[in-house]
């Protein structure tokens, strides 16, 4: 069974849904497996426990 995993910044169940339908269809397509086959996970971090730019996600989202 092919899996998909995402790791993110806390979201609302429905962007949850929308991603996993989304990547399950897409992934679908270009595999040719039928959407069945896979599993999505999405990991969910704390802003704080993300970093890019040397930045934490939550200073980045602070800034805007």
């Amino acid at each position: 069974m092919p899996t998909i995993t995402i790791a993110m910044d806390p979201t609302s169940e429905e962007k949850k849904k929308q991603l996993i339908e989304t990547l399950t269809s897409e992934a679908s397509k270009i595999t040719g497996y039928p959407p069945a086959f896979f599993y999505v996970y999405i990991q969910e971090y704390p802003v704080e426990n993300i970093g890019a730019g040397g930045k934490t996600v939550k200073e980045i989202k602070n800034q805007k």
